[in-house]
């Protein structure tokens, strides 16, 4: 008789959470169509919230999300609220600890300010995973590819100087980085067409361009733009209306040559579905951080992939570049080096694409940096 000895052993559970709020300056106020309207000040900081969870185990995780010009302190608050909410759970269960996070806050919402306060728990859990499994993010999840096609955008602010804003495209080929985008949405278009004229010119016809309006046109101007703009072959149009007019950008998808790009504002995958079942994108520009981490991104990823769509995500490269890297059809992955000095580590660019790392999970580490712009810390 053969006996078969069946191994068990219990599932881990969550030991500690530490959450930091970090207050990143920029060197320059940057400033894009929605400063230039009046809409915004300059941004002169990036307020982040980062994650770090242990298990019982020993495994580790870390994440962030961040905001803009305001709601920093806000996530940051929520996220204290709800920690303790993780304390003794398996950390496999990530779908499900996003629920129970979701509704133990969801008296103020499930979307918003709320899932951007999950979002760096989520993330963390992830990483700590794909750590415990010894692998790339990308790689737990599946990836379609090691490299992601990479555009610039940190070069191409309204607050930039022309001059400069072509040394810095050209400075971004010279680093290996496949495109350039720059902003457009001045009050005066003439200037706007001037100056995508300027660097169409400068880059040669062969480099990819996308333009970003940040959501500063209306629909007449949009559509009049678009048409002027279909002479440099741009890869998209970002954000060219309100981020919530999906019928607005709708009609301009379907008048265009050019690809529309819209996304990046949404705050679930609820909202990003409502622009995917209006048509209102060619392109899709989910932000993880935006939308409540890596477990809603994956849903709504499924959802573009089913219909068709081409994938951008905003921002955030450190997690969206493995994210990328798992959906099927070939995406392209944002780069600004702001977020750089958080970290010990730095992501490889070459031949216009950007490189998964082979280092378990999102494969970074906090830096000193970031223990020096952290001004308050919550633990568990």
């Amino acid at each position: 008789m053969t006996y078969v000895v069946i191994m068990t052993t219990s599932p881990d559970r969550i030991a500690w959470v530490r959450l930091s709020s970090v207050r990143l300056p920029l060197a320059t106020p940057i400033s894009d169509a929605k400063v230039l309207t009046g809409r915004q000040r300059p941004m002169t900081e990036i307020a982040l919230l980062f994650a770090e969870i242990g298990s019982e185990q020993g495994h580790e995780g870390i994440g962030f999300g961040y905001s803009k010009r305001a709601g920093g302190p806000g996530q940051y608050a929520h996220a204290k609220e709800i920690a303790r909410d993780l304390v003794g759970e398996d950390p496999s269960d990530i779908s499900r600890i996003w629920d129970k996070l979701v509704w133990a806050g969801a008296s103020v919402g499930r979307s918003g300010l709320a899932t951007q306060a999950i979002a760096a728990v989520d993330v963390a859990l992830w990483d700590l995973k794909a750590k415990r499994a010894g692998l790339p993010l990308a790689k737990l999840i599946g990836a379609h590819r090691d490299s992601v096609r990479c555009y610039n955008t940190s070069g191409g602010f309204l607050h930039t100087p022309l001059d400069e804003v072509l040394h810095n495209a050209t400075a971004s080929l010279k680093r290996g980085i496949g495109g350039i985008k720059i902003k457009v949405g001045q009050p005066d278009t003439r200037a706007d067409l001037a100056r995508v004229d300027a660097v169409r010119e400068h880059l040669g016809d062969d480099v990819p361009l996308m333009v970003d309006a940040n959501q500063q046109w209306d629909r007449a101007t949009a559509h009049r733009m678009g048409r002027a703009l279909e002479r440099h072959d741009l890869v998209w149009i970002e954000e060219p209306l309100d981020a919530y007019d999906h019928a607005g950008h709708a009609a301009l998808a379907t008048a265009l040559a050019t690809p529309v790009a819209t996304g990046e504002m949404l705050t679930s995958v609820r909202e990003h579905a409502e622009l995917i079942d209006a048509g209102g994108a060619d392109i899709v520009q989910p932000d993880a951080p935006r939308i409540g981490g890596v477990t809603p991104f994956l849903r709504l990823a499924a959802l573009a992939e089913h219909r068709h769509l081409q994938l951008a995500p905003h921002f955030a490269m450190e997690i969206h570049l493995h994210l990328a890297a798992t959906y099927s059809m070939e995406p392209w992955v944002e780069h600004f080096e702001w977020l750089e000095p958080l970290f010990n580590e730095r992501l490889e660019i070459r031949d216009g694409r950007m490189i998964v790392p082979d280092r378990p999970g999102l494969g970074v580490t906090l830096s000193e940096q970031a223990a020096a712009w952290t001004v308050d810390r919550y633990s568990t």
